[in-house]
């Protein structure tokens, strides 16, 4: 496997954009997106990649995510709760396998 740069380009956005959510140089997804010259929806999907769990940040970090996870998938909703996610990206196989 190798490393997805959109996935781990897109994973990086959110959690720097959360990071400026948090620490208060920004106080919506709007002002973000307007920082950005992107669109809301856009933010706010990219940001919902920081609840990604610690397991999966680590494949895509290390390019062993799973085949079925791709950025359309991780723009798209997933289960919050870290223990549901491997098999919301699973492809035909143990999530495991593939870390």
């Amino acid at each position: 496997m190798r490393v997805d740069s959109a996935l781990l380009k897109a994973l990086s956005r959110g959690l720097r954009w959360r990071k400026l959510l948090e620490a208060g140089d920004f106080s919506t997804i709007a002002e973000i997106a307007d920082a950005e010259n992107i669109n809301p929806s856009y933010v706010s999907r990219v940001l919902r990649m920081t609840l990604l769990a610690p397991e999966v940040v680590e494949a895509i970090l290390a390019g062993r995510q799973p085949v079925a996870l791709s950025m359309a998938r991780a723009m798209q909703p997933f289960p919050v709760k870290w223990e549901d996610q491997p098999g919301s990206f699973r492809d035909g196989g143990n999530f495991a396998r593939n870390l």
